[in-house]
């Protein structure tokens, strides 16, 4: 990654996440990243723990900054956020949002219409490199600009902003759905009579190694589900009875539950 100054406002979990993949990945050193965050006990912890220049006041890292990366909250003041990009930012500075549910109509109305704005829905698996993350840009910026940075903590798709609240009910959350399937496939075991660890351990390998074959062999499930169930056989038996609960339906509507509470999210800013 060309060497920027990232600045993010805002220190929580998802920004946390973020940097550590940054640092692990080798696309950034720390000098080059800065945190303004409230809370001076978060301040602390991210200085001693990935060595990076945190602080309570803001100015000093926007004034240096290429890539304004705001991380606060769906709730938080967004307005007095895009006051000081606007009073402290240097020119030519990327503002990169991971604020669930805030348009990019939204982020130009508070910070200023003239930036290059860039709106991400970073995915959950940031320590794997695995997992999309959802952006969308406006007129002003391009892919360019941030798409070094975006890689440095999992993989990209750029999306009319449109599909992002879809893409993070969807995308996003769709760790969620995987672990508790994972979790419920495991306490199958257990009741089955297996041990806890031998369970785990079976489903854990059954989904990574499920996966591999989908995209190994290019095959649709139902081809795979095809051949792994013959006539009158466990694994038949097995599906007769998955069919009848609410598993598809339900996942469904989990989905789009989701997807409404994105953009509920943005409502209230």
């Amino acid at each position: 990654m060309n060497e920027k100054r990232i600045h993010f406002i805002g220190g929580g979990q998802m920004a946390e996440a973020i940097i550590r993949a940054l640092i692990t990945n080798n696309k950034v050193s720390t000098k080059e990243l800065s945190v303004s965050e409230i809370n001076e006990v978060r301040c602390q912890y991210i200085r001693e723990t990935y060595g990076v220049k945190s602080q309570l006041e803001t100015e000093t890292g926007l004034s240096k900054a290429d890539l304004i990366i705001v991380a606060i909250r769906p709730q938080d003041d967004l307005n007095s956020v895009g006051k000081l990009i606007r009073d402290f930012s240097i020119s030519g500075a990327v503002i990169v949002s991971i604020v669930a549910g805030v348009t990019l109509q939204q982020l130009a109305l508070a910070i200023g219409d003239q930036y290059p704005i860039v709106r991400v829905i970073p995915n959950t698996l940031t320590d794997t490199g695995k997992g999309y993350s959802g952006v969308s840009l406006n007129e002003h910026a391009t892919k360019d600009q941030v798409h070094d940075f975006l890689t440095g903590f999992g993989k990209v798709f750029y999306l009319d902003e449109t599909l992002i609240d879809v893409f993070t009910g969807f995308g996003v959350a769709g760790p969620n759905y995987v672990y508790y399937f994972i979790e419920s496939l495991a306490d199958a075991g257990v009741l089955a009579g297996l041990s806890r660890e031998l369970a785990w351990e079976v489903a854990l390998e059954n989904v990574t190694g499920s996966v591999m074959m989908l995209r190994n062999s290019g095959r649709h499930p139902r081809q795979l589900l095809d051949i792994n169930n013959s006539a009158g056989g466990v694994g038949i038996h097995a599906l007769h009875e998955l069919n009848q609960s609410d598993f598809a339906a339900g996942l469904q509507r989990s989905v789009l539950a989701a997807v409404k509470r994105t953009k509920e999210l943005g409502e209230g800013v």
